[in-house]
Formats: C-alpha cells, sequence, structure tokens
C-alpha cells in the first residue's frame, strides 16, 4: 500500500469525545484557532502527494483501519491547505457536503480510547 498523507496527533480537544460519539473526528494542523482546536484533533504533517486517496483506500488511526467509502471534491484540497478533515464514520458511498471524507469500519466512539498526543494517523492508497 502506497503512503499518501501521515500525520502525528499533538494535541486532542476537549470536545473530541462528543463528536466521536455522533460518529463524527475533525482534524486540524497545529495552531489553528482556538475555536477549532476545541472541537479537533489538532496535528502535524509527516509527509503527503498531492494526488488525492479515493474511495477504497484506507485511514488508519494507530492500529484501527477504516475504508474510504467516498471523498467530497473540497476534502482534499482542505487536507493540503490547512491539514483539516472532516472524517464521517457511517459509510456513505455519496458525499453529504463537499468537505466530508466517508469512513467505513469499525465504531468510531472507540477511537476515543486510543487518540492521544503521538498517534498516527496514514492514509493509504490500497493499490498503486
Amino acid at each position: 500500500m502506497e503512503p499518501i498523507y501521515l500525520t502525528e496527533v499533538t494535541e486532542i480537544g476537549p470536545e473530541v469525545a462528543d463528536f466521536l460519539d455522533a460518529g463524527l473526528l475533525i482534524l486540524f494542523e497545529a495552531g489553528a484557532p482556538p475555536e477549532l482546536a476545541e472541537i479537533s484533533v489538532l496535528h502535524t504533517p509527516v509527509s503527503r502527494r498531492e494526488e488525492p486517496p479515493e474511495p477504497g483506500d484506507t485511514v488508519t488511526f494507530g492500529d484501527r483501519e477504516f475504508r474510504i467509502k467516498a471523498i467530497g471534491y473540497k476534502a482534499w484540497q482542505n487536507v493540503l491547505d490547512l491539514g483539516h478533515a472532516v472524517f464521517k464514520f457511517e459509510g456513505l458511498e455519496e458525499k453529504e457536503l463537499p468537505g466530508e471524507i466517508h469512513l467505513e469500519g469499525p465504531d468510531a466512539g472507540t477511537l476515543g480510547e486510543i487518540i492521544a498526543p503521538g498517534l498516527r494517523v496514514e492514509i493509504r492508497a490500497v493499490a498503486s
């Protein structure tokens, strides 16, 4: 599997657990404004490529893997420009909003157990 994006968690906003319970995870690059940091997992990118991921590619949070089902047309540009990603964990194959990445896999609520500073988040292409 080819790496597309690799980042490391630096800080967890106090409202992240509530969003995870609702099946949503928001990432922002470290240095986001305080009002965004409250609801986000802040991170520092390690590597990335310009080409976006596609449905079928995977996102891993530590040892938890989720398959990408759909990606909005603005989602990847947001990741590249702001380190901003909105992951929805309901497995829809059609995008609801242009900035969302829809994932299928284990329950998002279980991520609260492992999301901590130092956790690596990686997006990988299944086929190159």
